[in-house]
């Protein structure tokens, strides 16, 4: 399975230790594609050595590809909303992922879309229990 593993950057950084832990749960079960997101490296002002084309053209070569999204919505981020937009537009799966009990600071148009489905977590662990329960459970590529 592809999966499309997608976070705030640029106004995100403090949940990158969050980020790992997401990855490293996601990859266990396929491939996750921008996996870079998690990077302590990348700064609070993104990747800037690509253009803004650059990113555009990864960002939407790589959901084309894959066969889930996986959306960590816990920092508001206009990509991020961008991306699980477009994901449903070509009729991709959504999960997102809301690090907190309280949900009512997460955007209304990403809980009341039908189409995605949103988890609130404390512990990035939790995932994998979540995912068990899903019909996440599909033989790896």
């Amino acid at each position: 399975m592809t999966i499309f593993f997608t976070a705030a950057v640029r106004g995100g950084r403090s949940q990158q230790p969050s980020y790992q832990d997401l990855v490293a749960v996601l990859k266990t079960y396929g491939t996750v594609l921008n996996e870079h997101i998690a990077d302590e490296t990348i700064s609070d002002y993104g990747e800037t050595d690509l253009s803004k084309e650059q990113i555009y053209r990864r960002e939407m070569e790589g959901l084309s590809q894959a066969d889930l999204v996986v959306a960590e919505v816990t920092t508001p981020s206009l990509g991020v909303g961008y991306l699980v937009a477009r994901a449903l537009e070509m009729n991709k799966r959504v999960i997102c992922l809301y690090q907190g009990e309280d949900t009512h600071k997460l955007s209304a148009m990403i809980k009341g879309d039908p189409r995605t489905e949103v988890h609130s977590y404390t512990d990035p662990k939790e995932i994998a229990a979540f995912i068990q329960k899903t019909t996440l459970r599909l033989p790896l590529d």
